[in-house]
């Protein structure tokens, strides 16, 4: 079993994950102030991986969010509304040092490459060649994936493989697509997205007016991308995807809108689009999620994340073991 965290906006997890099967258990989730300072951040953190029993000398998976150096652990939150009481400080250092169960190593990815992989390794697009994973909540997180493995650059891909750095009508994307943006458009104070979301389904126009616009303009950025990458499938997580109602018909008038209409649930269409391009070098790793000749033919689909949200800690143990 691989010990895993996934540090987001508003809560943090910890799980074992099997990744024979993918099952999670001995899970435990903390609410999480990414507006405080770092020693409660930290705190927070800390009490969350304690609770797990582990083995001392085992090696840990963590998801969180960017901008992160993910080779050395060092966090380099500014400017992005979350967790800037982190900025430049040695996290990796802080769990070996600071975990009970002292680990002998910590492994972190980003937490949208950490969702679409474990998406693709053990859930709702396994068996898709070519699949884009969105994570909605305080930021939106992306990943691009072939064969299994994370592209950050090629047709379609955006700077890094990160939706934020794009822009909607000369404004970064975040500014349009975040929590912080639809509270601001919604102008209650007192609201928060799941209250707005409440609303939308109670049949309040100003509600419903606010979610459709954003989501229907994700689509629009979002569509000729999928279109140029080759994709087949769309996986959308964060916390905004528990509203799903909401948020797949304006998505999809978006992608429609920009290009990549997908199919009826049963149509079928070839996983990989003739003359699509190829994701950079690299070798295929193992693993139920690949693709055999029998998966070659897929819809073009858009999803929610798998209802457990299991994906993120599944997609950090694989990490942990690479």
């Amino acid at each position: 079993m691989i010990p895993v965290l996934e540090i987001g906006g508003t809560h943090v997890t910890a799980a074992l994950v099997d990744l024979h099967d993918g099952r999670v258990t001995s899970r435990t989730r903390k609410p999480l102030d990414s507006d405080g300072d770092a020693e409660d951040i930290l705190a927070t953190v800390r009490l969350c991986a304690d609770g797990l029993l582990v083995s001392p000398g085992a090696r840990w998976g963590v998801a969180v969010p960017g901008p992160f150096d993910y080779a050395r652990g060092v966090a380099l939150f500014r400017g992005v509304g979350k967790f800037e009481a982190l900025y430049g400080m040695d996290v990796r250092a802080a769990f070996l040092d600071g975990l009970r169960q002292r680990p002998s190593d910590v492994v972190f990815l980003n937490d949208a490459h950490a969702f679409l992989t474990g998406e693709w390794f053990a859930g709702t697009v396994r068996g898709h060649r070519r699949a884009v994973g969105i994570t909605l909540g305080t930021g939106v997180g992306s990943a691009f994936l072939t064969d299994g493995r994370i592209c950050d650059s090629g047709p379609g891909i955006p700077p890094e493989g990160r939706m934020d750095l794009t822009e909607i009508d000369g404004r970064p994307l975040e500014d349009i697509v975040s929590r912080r943006a639809i509270l601001a458009r919604y102008g209650d104070p007192a609201a928060d997205v799941q209250d707005i979301a409440g609303r939308a389904r109670a049949g309040e126009a100003r509600a419903r007016c606010v979610l459709a616009s954003v989501f229907t303009r994700l689509g629009v950025v979002l569509g000729p991308r999928m279109v140029d990458f080759g994709a087949t499938a769309l996986v959308v997580g964060g916390s905004m995807a528990r509203s799903w109602d909401l948020v797949a018909p304006a998505l999809s008038t978006g992608l429609v809108t920009g290009g990549w209409t997908p199919d009826d649930p049963r149509a079928d269409a070839d996983s990989l689009p003739s003359g699509a391009p190829e994701c950079p070098t690299g070798g295929v790793p193992p693993g139920p999620g690949h693709a055999s000749a029998a998966d070659e033919r897929r819809t073009r689909t858009v999803k929610p994340a798998g209802p457990a949200g299991d994906a993120a800690l599944v997609g950090a143990a694989r990490a942990a073991v690479a």
